[in-house]
């Protein structure tokens, strides 16, 4: 929170800027391609325009969005469906997601991926890092007058959600970007609120001559959380329906005095060297390419869970007051050659070196081992890529081979993608990588007693080989069918006898476990939108099926999402707005639960939750670069009788709310 005055002096300069020629910058709707005739004349001086008597005119694509892979995309203000589903903290499509009741709480998974870019292990708290912006989430700007994002969004009770960006380029080789998100919400239940602050900067260079460039970011980020174990006695207090209870404050909880947090901060330089010197028009016709590339990241993780008094719900305790704490400090240093040529494609091709070091403050002996309180090392990895386009033939390829170390694994992927005409697309990919379990599966120590464990030696390395298969079709939709082979798939499970579940102590046996068998998993996802002049359906239909020995990958079967809106113009074409319903509904399944002294899920087969449908009526609207949103959501609890909408066992989803928000662009 501490950078937020200064995230909002810059806004608030950047908005003065912005609204001193209200008149020139206005812009009518729907037209994306329409020139911005206030920053003209500053263009023309900067790019030293030939001949400064003619007008340069600006377009929407002039404001470049650089991800850091892939190909650059342009600022959208467009109101679209696929808006609706991204308008969300995460700022993504949650469909394969299950909220809990709070902003800033963990998301269940009601679908998988385990396909992963990385080699190393994760940190763990896996539950508590959804909101936490990845270095492959950050993004760079290219913008030919400064740019103003504001979004925002209520949250439950006493608080709201803000995310700001501003970025500029002081001259067209070198962009500036600041951005801050602050969040806080009390919630509807007790001992709930969550609050957290992310900043970000960047920034982005390219010499005259683009023979180097370099672009890095830095990224601190804190987030909080009350936890509160869970509803005590749901099935009084919540499923009954009682009215005492509609007020959600009132239920009682396992706990009522802890807190978790976790912290993050992250340093990122990226930057090439080119050996050929490029020509003066390389920029916009690929020519052939030799270039030397480094890439340097640091990044820490902090993870605490405290608690004023141990609770029974966790089990024995080895002190009163309960402090746990894990670190885990990670350096990236790539090093590559690149080449690139109009015929041959990108090929890149270089090491990759990984130090870490995972820790906590003590060792812990105990009679049976003697637990030690750190993993750490280095890793050396071959590294290569290749990218190239063929006709209507596009490949990629990426491959990771451990050359030295102890955790760190193997990865391949490969793709192949078929433009068969202008409305239809097919794609083939293959997956493999190894990796050992995350680190919080290896080693943990708590001040809890059955919290202690060390598997460093004991499990092995978790493997990954995938196909995936599909078309992009105008008439079809979009089609995709994986199927997958997990090998010592790791995960959290609860050895609690049923008459320690019968006293709400699940929670307090939570382990690690390796499964030895091997896990086969088949996912059909299905996309089609269907439109008849200002109506359209929106249909995403997943289909999910697990081959075990044994139960420990959990999954619906059905995850389905319908949304059935109208579309049209307004007041003379001064708004433009999108209104509908949109249902969601996934079949019953032995759903995950959440522990929050790990900060993540293990897995049960007490209960099974879920076929609850998920009903919320939205109406959005934009007026010029403002897309405004209004949404009531979970409508169906206004009638609905059953109280059985959980989002994990004894978490409840949220019940009916009415949220709205904005997403605001200014183009100074």
């Amino acid at each position: 929170m501490k950078y937020f005055p200064l995230v909002v002096l810059l806004l608030a300069s950047n908005l003065i800027w912005s609204q001193k020629d209200k008149n020139q910058n206005s812009v009518p709707a729907n037209q994306r391609d329409e020139a911005f005739r206030d920053s003209i004349n500053n263009l023309k001086k900067s790019l030293k325009q030939k001949k400064p008597e003619e007008e340069v005119k600006l377009t929407i694509k002039d404001y470049r969005i650089i991800p850091q892979e892939g190909d650059s995309t342009f600022v959208d203000t467009t109101l679209t469906i696929a808006k609706e589903y991204k308008y969300n903290v995460l700022r993504k499509d949650d469909f394969e997601l299950m909220p809990f009741a709070n902003v800033g709480q963990p998301y269940n998974r009601l679908g998988r991926n385990f396909e992963s870019s990385s080699v190393m292990p994760g940190y763990g708290a896996q539950a508590k890092q959804f909101m936490y912006i990845k270095a492959e989430d950050f993004k760079y700007y290219h913008v030919p007058t400064p740019l103003t994002e504001l979004f925002f969004k209520t949250t439950f009770e006493q608080g709201q959600y803000l995310d700001a960006l501003l970025t500029f380029n002081t001259s067209p080789r070198l962009n500036f970007s600041v951005a801050y998100s602050g969040f806080r919400s009390l919630g509807k239940y007790a001992y709930e609120q969550a609050e957290s602050g992310r900043f970000r900067t960047g920034f982005n260079y390219r010499t005259k001559n683009n023979r180097y460039w370099v672009r890095g970011h830095l990224a601190v980020q804190d987030l909080e959380s009350e936890e509160n174990g869970g509803l005590l006695n749901k099935a009084e207090q919540f499923e009954s329906g009682e009215e005492d209870f509609i007020d959600r404050s009132r239920i009682d909880l396992v706990y009522t005095n802890a807190d978790s947090r976790l912290l993050g901060r992250r340093y990122v330089l990226n930057h090439q060297f080119n050996l050929v010197k490029p020509k003066r028009d390389s920029l916009v016709t690929k020519k052939t390419l030799l270039a030397l590339s480094h890439k340097f990241q640091y990044e820490s993780k902090f993870f605490q869970f405290v608690q004023a008094a141990a609770n029974a719900s966790l089990g024995d305790a080895f002190l009163t007051s309960i402090d746990d704490k894990s670190k885990l400090q990670l350096t990236k240093n790539n090093l590559s050659i690149d080449f690139s040529n109009p015929g041959w494609g990108n090929l890149s091709a270089g090491f990759g070196f990984y130090n870490y070091n995972y820790f906590f403050n003590s060792i812990l002996v105990q009679p049976e081992q003697t637990i030690t309180n750190r993993i750490e090392g280095n890793e050396m990895l071959l590294e290569a890529s290749y990218d190239n386009s063929l006709g209507p033939i596009h490949l990629k390829g990426e491959l990771k081979y451990q050359l030295s170390g102890d955790i760190a694994g193997n990865l391949l992927n490969a793709s192949i993608d078929y433009d068969l005409n202008d409305n239809n697309k097919i794609f083939f990919r293959i997956h493999g990588s190894s990796r050992m379990p995350n680190f919080n599966f290896l080693l943990y120590q708590s001040d809890y007693e059955n919290f202690n464990w060390q598997n460093t030696t004991i499990f092995d390395k978790q493997r990954v080989q995938s196909a995936t298969a599909g078309i992009n079709s105008k008439w079809l939709g979009d089609i995709s069918v994986k199927y997958s082979n997990i090998d010592n798939y790791t995960y959290f499970d609860s050895n609690a006898t049923t008459e320690q579940i019968e006293a709400g102590q699940q929670d307090a046996f939570v382990k690690p476990f390796q499964e030895t068998a091997t896990i086969n998993y088949l996912r059909a996802k299905w996309q089609k939108e269907i439109k008849w002049r200002k109506w359209a359906l929106n249909n995403t239909v997943l289909y999910q099926n697990v081959n075990q020995n044994n139960q420990v990958l959990n999954l619906p079967e059905i995850l389905t999402r319908n949304t059935l809106y109208y579309s049209s113009d307004v007041f003379k074409k001064a708004m433009y707005i999108q209104t509908g319903v949109t249902f969601k509904y996934f079949s019953a399944y032995n759903m995950d639960a959440y522990n929050p002294l790990i900060g993540d899920f293990y897995i049960q087969d007490s209960e099974e939750l879920g076929a609850y449908p998920l009903i919320d009526f939205f109406i959005n609207a934009k007026v010029r670069q403002t897309r405004i949103y209004l949404k009531a959501e979970h409508l169906n609890t206004l009638w609905q009788k059953e109280y059985n909408y959980y989002a994990a066992p004894n978490y409840p989803y949220r019940d009916f709310v009415i949220r709205f928000g904005l997403v605001w662009n200014f183009f100074s």
